[in-house]
Order: C-alpha cells, then structure tokens, then sequence
C-alpha cells in the first residue's frame, strides 16, 4: 500500500477547534470568501499556517457559484499565509474550465507568483476530459491538479466521471506529472472507502471533505469497512448548531476517514 492522504477536514467556522485543527498540522483547504469576511475564521487558519499546516485557498465557486477575482484570491491567500490557490473551475465544462483557469493565472501571476497555482480538472465527456487534463499537465503555470469527487453512479469506464478509473488511467499509461502535485477534491459515492483504493498511487497529496462532520452532525456513522451511504445532507454552511453529544461521533467519523487514507494526523483534543 502506498504512503498516505492528508485529509483536510471541513468544518463550519464554529467548529473549527473541535474538528479541524491537526496534530501534527499537514494541509488545509480554506474557503477565501471566509477568510476576507470572517477574522476569527482567518486567525485560525493563519495559526494553522504558523504551525506549519499548507493552506489551500479554495476560489469559492462551489460555495458560490462563480469564483473571486484574482486580487481577492491573492488577498485572502495573504492573509492567512497560503501557499497554493485553486484556479477558477467550471462544473463539467472543460473548454470553459480551462479558459477561466488561464485568465485567472495571467491575472495572478501579474500581481504575485508567490503561490502554487491549482487546476481543476473538469469534462462532459472523456475525449474532453483527456484535452482538459492534458492542457493543464503540461501548462508552465500549473503547480497542482485537483481532481473532483465522483459524485452520482455512472459508468466505472468513464474518466470524467469516476475518479478511481481516472486515477488508474493515468497511472498506467504514464500521464502523471512528477513535477506537479495532486489532489482529490472531496469524498465522493463510495466515501472514505475510495481512500484505500487512492492509496495505490503514490502521487497523490490530499483529499478535502465535510462528510466526516456532515453525517456525525446527523447522528450517521461512516463504518472502516462500509457500506458508505450518504443520504440528502445539508451544506455545510447551512448545518446549524451542532449539539455537543453528536462531538464524539464526528470525531469518530474524521478517525475513520483518516484510517482509510492512512494518515496519523489527528484532533489535539483526541490525545489528551
């Protein structure tokens, strides 16, 4: 089996001591439009950053629906002292996925080349898949690939739609860039257990989810060895208040996630 997946764990802002922090810190992804509007949000991650965690600026089209311009980008990577900013990405669009993402970088590099810039990988069919992640692998300004969750059933041939097989595809026709670093976004339709299949390649970094915190807030526990289910659940911005009895069952869900990925980060609390 392979090294393991950092897991960055996402959490609404309240919540961000009791789940997110890590021990030791690794990698975090951050949301930029909270980190301009929101300190207590922003002191954490930039203590994160100080602990020595790699903070990820995520550019808030999920959240959204459109991503941040460019200076905002850069404004909210500053401040929270990040070193790698996910580029504009439009969902299962790769021509339109690629034009945003070079606008983006043109526009960052002019004002800074102090960060690593992400690529998300996007596509409607595999031929667009290909073109999409070939264009960015072989970009001068890509400096990591993110790759998004298989989200709905489909077919486990395709590419542009079940992350596994575009892993293995990858792999085994020697297409991985040893120049770039790559990382899943999200838990997709098989949850943590993906994570144990990921870990056959060795290339890949990191993985984001709030699944962990998601289903523990809604009192469901995600099993080491399945079966993963994920019923209709709230975003995470929507998740409310979470009573504190459900803690322990968040906490367990992130140490599975983590155990799937074999990674030894863990919740300082948990050590105590």
């Amino acid at each position: 089996m392979a090294k393991s997946i950092d897991v960055s764990i996402i959490a609404p802002p309240d919540y961000l001591d009791a789940f997110v922090t890590q021990e030791p810190a690794r990698v975090h992804h951050v949301a930029a439009q909270r980190v301009l509007t929101d300190s207590a949000y922003r002191t954490f991650f930039r203590c994160e950053s100080e602990r020595g965690a790699e903070i990820i600026v995520d550019n808030g089209v999920f959240d959204l629906g459109h991503a941040l311009p460019a200076p905002d980008l850069i404004a909210a990577a500053r401040a929270v002292a990040a070193r790698e900013i996910i580029l504009p990405d439009v969902m299962k669009d790769g021509p339109a996925t690629i034009k945003a993402s070079d606008a983006a970088a043109r526009e960052i590099l002019e004002l800074s080349d102090a960060y690593r810039l992400c690529a998300v990988v996007h596509a409607a069919d595999d031929q667009e898949w290909l073109r999409c992640y070939d264009h960015f692998a072989s970009s001068d300004y890509v400096g990591a690939i993110a790759l998004p969750a298989s989200r709905r059933p489909a077919p486990e041939e395709q590419l542009c739609r079940t992350r596994w097989t575009a892993t293995r595809y990858l792999e085994g026709h020697g297409l991985v860039n040893e120049q770039i670093v790559y990382r899943l976004l999200g838990l997709g339709r098989t949850g943590h257990l993906e994570l144990v299949e990921q870990r056959e390649h060795e290339w890949i970094a990191s993985v984001d989810g709030a699944a962990p915190v998601i289903l523990g807030a809604m009192g469901i526990a995600m099993l080491p060895g399945g079966p993963y289910e994920k019923p209709s659940t709230p975003r995470i911005e929507n998740l409310g208040t979470i009573p504190e009895n459900r803690f322990e069952l968040i906490r367990s869900n992130i140490a599975v996630v983590r155990a799937a990925a074999d990674s030894n980060v863990q919740i300082p609390e948990a050590l105590a």
